[in-house]
């Protein structure tokens, strides 16, 4: 296991200081505020620590409300909505500085065997054909408006090896295309031992859904993004639905697409599938995306 993903894993590992209050730290991210994933995946975190053994969740509706202070710690408070024979319902508030800056609900379901079917999976090349984050994000450098960006962009994501099938929204500025991305992820290292829990999977994929959802918004409209100044952004709300189990160190595809931007606002929808082809996660998120005012 890489020390990237250890220090990701001690990130989620979340302090409890009653019995359904928690507290978690933070780490500096690219932008002056928590990384909305960091939020997401350690409110699911605290949820999870309240369910009874053998129920995984299977889907979680979540707002952000307020920046978050990356210098403070941030308190997570469970409430638990209710405990069913098959489904378990939880409520999660995150709190900074006496205000709420996030809020999730979580359902968790024990297993059952029932009706199937999916969506196919959506063609993709192998992961280890596409070039790595490393080899790519330094070709964009003169793009950027903080020449630092890529290595900052790689220390954030360094517990993630995530490669874009085509190029990002910051190599294709001024040219939109068809709103639609793809990245292949997994993480940087092997999770084994204790490490190696069904819900530590979920909550590491919950983290890296909020990294790349809205890049289908940017490139409908041929915008860099934050790094290269074109776009102010940040995300409104966080859908997910976990509908078969996987695990977050071997290769997941994230496919994804935006149908529709007004009103400054963007929607992204994804689909996460294994390597084999299967649908294991659907994902849905609203966020801010605008022109920057000098540009207006």
């Amino acid at each position: 296991m890489s020390q990237e993903l250890t220090s990701l894993l001690e990130l989620l590992d979340l302090e409890r200081v009653e019995q359904d209050i928690f507290r978690g730290s933070s780490r500096a991210a690219l932008v002056p505020r928590v990384f909305g994933g960091q939020v997401a995946a350690q409110a699911l975190v605290a949820a999870c620590r309240t369910v009874p053994e053998g129920r995984l969740p299977h889907s979680l509706h979540a707002y952000f409300l307020r920046p978050g202070d990356p210098g403070a710690h941030i308190v997570y408070t469970v409430d638990r909505i209710r405990d069913g024979r098959s489904f378990t319902t939880r409520r999660v508030v995150a709190v900074q500085h006496g205000q709420p800056i996030f809020h999730l609900s979580a359902s968790f379901q024990v297993h059952e065997e029932g009706m199937e079917h999916q969506e196919a999976m959506p063609a993709a090349p192998d992961p280890e054909t596409l070039p790595t984050a490393e080899e790519i994000l330094p070709r964009y450098r003169g793009l950027f408006t903080d020449g630092r960006v890529p290595e900052r962009l790689l220390k954030a994501r360094a517990a993630v090896d995530l490669r874009y099938v085509e190029e990002p929204p910051f190599g294709r500025v001024g040219r939109p295309g068809e709103p639609r991305s793809q990245v292949w992820f997994r993480t940087n290292g092997k999770l084994d031992g204790e490490s190696d829990d069904p819900m530590l999977h979920i909550c590491l994929a919950t983290y890296v859904s909020d990294m790349t959802l809205l890049d289908s918004v940017l490139l409908a409209h041929g915008r860099g993004g934050w790094a290269v100044g074109d776009v102010v952004g940040a995300s409104l709300d966080h859908a997910m639905w976990f509908h078969r189990p996987f695990r977050a160190d071997e290769w997941l595809l994230y496919d994804q697409e935006s149908p529709t931007a007004q009103g400054g606002r963007g929607l992204g929808k994804g689909r996460i599938f294994t390597r084999d082809g299967r649908l294991v996660v659907s994902v849905i998120q609203e966020g801010v995306v605008r022109a920057p005012r000098t540009e207006a």
